[in-house]
């Protein structure tokens, strides 16, 4: 599989990154980033732009990949909501439209767990109406991918405080069904790829029962 990877300098998108580098079945990743990821690997490609919604649909960069993984995002916890909407919204939908080949490629939008384009928070509706626009943009596949704790993979250097304070707590956390591994990130959404899902919403538990069909 050659998939496509946005985030790949923030905590999520590195720990997936280095999964997916792993796996014999990913032929190919092509980080899209503002910065370089500092990790050097013959299956890795960047593409350093300066600003996403710029980007065009005739890029040569983007044709024939299988799959977007679109984990670049921020914390709406002291962001400008004109600044998240463009982060959380405006951005990924752009990158959505100008993918080329969409009836073969899967779209996997990052959200988080709690999103609800009905909910009483700012952020729930934001992500939430991302999640539902997505699904009408003509891919043959599109998810939500609602993870919640997430343990850090082996050589990851991004890793956010809050991170280091949840890591004693992270059995008792798998235990509740909210506890996910970056392995686990990254083969629930090549399994989303390769084999689809009958459910749009995808969950801290269902990544766990899809890793197991990898």
């Amino acid at each position: 599989m050659k998939i496509i990877l946005t985030g790949a300098t923030g905590y999520v998108g590195e720990g997936t990154l280095l999964e997916l580098l792993k796996v014999d079945a990913v032929e190919k990743v092509l980080s899209v980033s503002r910065k370089p990821t500092g990790i050097k690997h013959e299956k890795l490609e960047e593409y350093i732009v300066s600003d996403f919604m710029k980007l065009k649909a005739d890029d040569e960069h983007f044709k024939d990949y299988d799959a977007v993984f679109f984990i670049a995002g921020i914390t709406s916890v002291g962001t400008p909501k004109d600044v998240y909407i463009r982060i959380s919204q405006e951005i990924p939908l752009h990158f959505a439209t100008i993918m080329p080949d969409k009836e073969r490629m899967t779209y996997i939008y990052l959200s988080g767990a709690g999103t609800d384009p009905n909910g009483k928070q700012f952020w729930q509706k934001v992500k939430g109406k991302t999640e539902t626009d997505i699904q009408t943009m003509g891919f043959k596949r599109t998810f939500a991918f609602r993870p919640a704790i997430m343990k850090w993979a082996k050589g990851q250097k991004h890793i956010q405080t809050m991170q280091y304070l949840f890591r004693p707590l992270y059995p008792l956390i798998r235990l509740m069904g909210q506890g996910n591994s970056m392995k686990e990130i990254a083969l629930s959404q090549l399994v989303l790829v390769r084999d689809g899902y009958d459910k749009f919403v995808i969950n801290p538990k269902d990544i766990i029962e899809l890793t197991k069909k990898f």
